[in-house]
């Protein structure tokens, strides 16, 4: 769930930067952006593995 956490923290950090880039036209804030979306991009591989590993751990309890 960590992962989890981590993963909307992320997202709703970069709120403003997207209101920023889309509405306003801050080229900045499309760095900003790509930068949030490479950790978000991490994180989902993470909580995917993790989501997998967990699944495996549980499917092996039952097999006992």
């Amino acid at each position: 769930m960590e992962k989890y956490e981590q993963l909307k923290q992320v997202i709703m950090e970069c709120e403003e930067d997207f209101t920023k880039l889309y509405e306003k036209g801050v080229k900045a804030a499309s760095t900003r952006i790509r930068k949030a979306m490479q950790t978000v991009k991490a994180l989902a591989q993470e909580i995917r593995v993790d989501a997998q590993a967990t699944k495996n751990e549980l499917s092996a309890k039952n097999e006992d």
